[in-house]
């Protein structure tokens, strides 16, 4: 949390869209991965990324001063923090689908305050929506995917660990997109095997991903909305992971194709009550609301771990335990 002691503390946040961009703009134009061998010159980087050198020297400087870059005698090179959290952690094409994303979402910030008090129902500039968006574009698909492979992965392994599927033998994620939690449960359990039910476009790239790693007659794909079709038939087990469709058909859907004693998982990053506001929601929260024409209110709409578990169980579920998971996620067994 900041100090807000002095008038330079609210100028740096009031000017931090300037720090967001340069940052935005180098994992977009892959300035990391250029300078990952050695430091370069700062006419080299303009050349090779095709930006006019009086700009490139602003930019590098701006880096310079976010600790993503360090000034080196033949150059510009990327800083130890910038090796372990860039280049060591997601892959190149995750951090500019990131960086794009949160391009693409910086209008409706531009226009923060007249967002922010236009009323409900007035005209806005809503988003076309991830089902709409990667329905549509099947390269924007393929790379929505890898990306979420690449920050999922953490989390599929300790969701791995924290769930307990003794004696299951069908899985079906919902949603489950590249399959990453799924191929980090069959690993767990030998005897299982999982099906992932999400939109064809994101199917694809899942069973490329299952191949690579050797666990594609273990994971399986189907393409479909969830939400409208059948449910897959013979499974002891459901699993929806940071998938938020919460509804009262869905869930009587899931109750229905589970055999007695079957298990149902919702792993969620939710607040637990209406007045709870994470600090992992925030930024989606708050930018969101701003993007859509009608926020709603408090109370209409709001998923919360309260209000989830009331549904389950007029769903006909019984609540099993919770198990909490990385940053601020959280997993719900409840049994049919």
């Amino acid at each position: 949390m900041r100090e807000w002691d002095s008038p330079e503390e609210a100028l740096a946040c009031l000017q931090a869209y300037s720090s967001s961009a340069a940052v935005g703009a180098a994992l977009e134009l892959g300035l990391p991965w250029l300078l990952e061998a050695a430091p370069l010159d700062h006419a080299v980087i303009a050349a090779a990324l095709g930006v006019p050198q009086v700009r490139c020297r602003w930019w590098l400087e701006t880096l310079v001063r976010l600790g993503l870059l360090e000034r080196a005698a033949s150059g510009y090179a990327l800083t130890p923090g910038a090796r372990r959290g860039v280049l060591g952690s997601y892959s190149r094409e995750s951090w500019a689908f990131l960086a794009r994303e949160e391009r693409e979402r910086f209008p409706e910030v531009l226009d923060w305050t007249g967002r922010l008090t236009a009323p409900p129902g007035s005209p806005g500039r809503p988003p076309s929506g991830y089902f709409a968006q990667i329905t549509a574009d099947p390269e924007r698909a393929r790379a929505f995917t890898r990306m979420l492979y690449d920050l999922h992965r953490p989390l599929a392994e300790r969701l791995a660990a924290a769930l307990d599927l003794t004696g299951c033998r069908r899985l079906v994620d919902l949603g489950g997109g590249s399959g990453v939690m799924s191929l980090a449960l069959v690993r767990r359990y030998p005897g299982l095997t999982s099906m992932v039910v999400d939109i064809e476009n994101v199917c694809a790239e899942g069973r490329a991903i299952a191949a690579e790693q050797g666990l594609g007659e273990r994971v399986s794909f189907r393409g479909g909305d969830f939400r409208s079709a059948p449910l897959p038939e013979g499974c002891d087990a459901v699993l929806e992971c940071d998938v938020g469709v919460y509804e009262e058909g869905l869930f009587s859907a899931v109750r229905a194709a589970l055999p007695p004693g079957g298990r149902f998982a919702v792993a969620d990053l939710l607040p637990e009550a209406e007045d709870d506001f994470p600090e992992g929601l925030l930024h989606w929260g708050f930018t969101g609301a701003l993007a859509r024409d009608d926020p709603g209110e408090p109370g209409q709409g709001r998923m919360t771990w309260v209000r989830l578990r009331g549904m389950l169980a007029a769903a006909g579920f019984r609540l099993g335990s919770e198990t909490g998971l990385p940053d601020g996620f959280r997993l719900l067994e409840v049994h049919a």
